[in-house]
């Protein structure tokens, strides 16, 4: 059984695939300080929790904080045995080169999503994932990672804003009934919400121009279920897109060994 480790800069994704699906998926508050031994503690009582009984041989990681891969990496060989793969080292291999600017270190989240979007929509293809940053990936015809937009994510834009003017509180995400707020939290909602699709909207309409070519639209992250609603730009949602791509990224290593 393969685990599949996505750590981002909020939260930590573990899933466990035994070869045809997931069979388990947890999530844990990425902190670099967190030990490999508090990781299996952690992680070996929700699978007793939830009777999760998997015998894992294999695992892979794809982490956006360099600091908390060599904890993950002792998990792995410490409680499982196994030595695991981390997307973005010269010894993890992609089914396709990114095509970037010479020097430049691509977020392991990017290349993976960019090899799941490519497995299930093809090529000519952009990648809009909502987490602490908002990314756009840009997937060649081939599968290649070739560029794309990086800008704030929802929740950190909310944060700076209720940071910087003491006037206003903090509110969550959430699609407003009307544009116009009547009040200040319904301004802030209604500002965050439809200042967001219209960023999506017109940094895809660019590349589309730059690209001179029809390209399909996937969302992925926690909140794109919910700027789907505003908007008919997404051909597709995908809830899964970065694990999915893991368990790509670790059966290409397996055959071309």
């Amino acid at each position: 059984m393969l685990l599949a480790i996505d750590c981002g800069n909020t939260n930590t994704v573990f899933s466990i695939w035994n070869g045809t699906g997931f069979v388990a998926t947890w999530r844990i508050a990425t902190d670099h300080k967190r030990t490999a031994d508090e990781y299996f503690v952690w992680l070996s009582s929700l699978m007793a929790l939830t009777k999760t009984e998997a015998s894992i041989t294999e695992a892979i990681i794809s982490s956006t904080v360099p600091r908390v891969v060599f904890n993950l990496r002792v998990l792995c060989d410490r409680y499982f045995g196994c030595r695991p793969l981390v997307v973005g080292k010269p010894e993890c291999q992609l089914p396709v080169a990114p095509r970037v600017d010479q020097g430049t270190t691509v977020g392991p989240d990017r290349l993976v999503n960019t090899v799941a979007g490519f497995d299930r929509h093809g090529g000519n293809l952009i990648v809009v994932d909502f987490g602490t940053a908002t990314t756009f990936d840009v997937v060649d015809h081939d599968g290649a990672y070739v560029g794309g937009v990086i800008a704030p994510g929802v929740n950190l834009s909310l944060e700076a804003l209720h940071m910087a003017a003491a006037a206003l509180p903090h509110v969550d995400v959430t699609k407003p009934t009307r544009a116009i707020g009547t009040n200040t939290v319904a301004c802030m909602q209604s500002g965050v919400y439809w200042g967001y699709i219209g960023l999506v909207e017109g940094i895809v309409r660019e590349v589309r121009r730059e690209r001179a070519a029809p390209m399909k639209v996937i969302a992925t992250g926690g909140l794109a279920s919910l700027f789907a609603q505003g908007t008919e730009l997404f051909d597709a949602i995908e809830d899964d897109l970065t694990m999915h791509g893991l368990v790509l990224i670790n059966a290409y290593n397996k055959e071309t060994v």
